[in-house]
């Protein structure tokens, strides 16, 4: 009878241990939640400019992607309405920024394009290039923006409550083809920041 009891305590045991292997495992290797720590804007002359300090981290299949040469795309967008209590809210203004981090095997060093266009083959030559000695660095690049204009004097002449969006996201649909197929849907490769913000009360305005 204490050897059946015992048989049974440590079958329970292990179905124990397996659900908690079957929960903790996909957690393993995940990267901290992404964080906005800094979000404020500018008023320059009637032009606003954006400045965003993030924090988050790539989890490691993600690293591993870019070490084998696969470029990792970032885009980051501000979009300005204004409230109409007749109808939805008015479009303002809408400003678009990508950024694309890729590994340089010959130097060994991380290039870093930014571009308010989505940055291709053909237009890697156009926009912002820095280069980087560690992922680290370029990641640090990647986390701060400064200085983004994202609206004319004209589109924000009108009066009302003006409201900016800000989104930051890793884009995981510029990566090539193949490599969705297999990737596209995990949570490694999802990474979004998002966060509203009352022009109306934001210093300077």
């Amino acid at each position: 009878m204490p050897c059946w009891k015992s048989a049974r305590l440590e079958a329970r045991l292990l179905r124990v241990l397996l659900v908690l292997a079957l929960v903790a495992g996909p957690m393993l290797g995940r990267s901290e939640p992404a964080q906005l720590e800094e979000l404020r804007v500018e008023r320059v002359d009637g032009e606003l400019f954006l400045f965003a300090q993030m924090r988050f981290g790539l989890a490691p299949s993600v690293e591993d992607a870019l070490r084998k040469g696969i470029a990792v795309h970032f885009v980051a967008e501000a979009r300005i309405t204004r409230e109409r209590w007749y109808w939805t809210d008015e479009r303002l203004a809408q400003a678009l920024r990508y950024t694309r981090v890729a590994y340089q095997p010959l130097t060994r060093r991380w290039r870093v394009n930014v571009s308010s266009t989505p940055i291709t083959g053909a237009a890697l030559g156009l926009g912002l290039t820095q280069f980087y000695d560690s992922l680290e660095e370029a990641l640090g690049a990647v986390q701060r923006i400064a200085g983004w204009r994202i609206a004319s004097a004209e589109q924000l002449a009108s009066e009302g409550r003006q409201t900016l969006q800000f989104r930051f996201r890793l884009d995981s649909s510029q990566l090539p083809r193949t490599f969705q197929l297999g990737n596209v849907g995990q949570a490694d490769w999802h990474l979004a920041i998002e966060r509203r913000i009352d022009l109306s009360v934001e210093p300077g305005q």
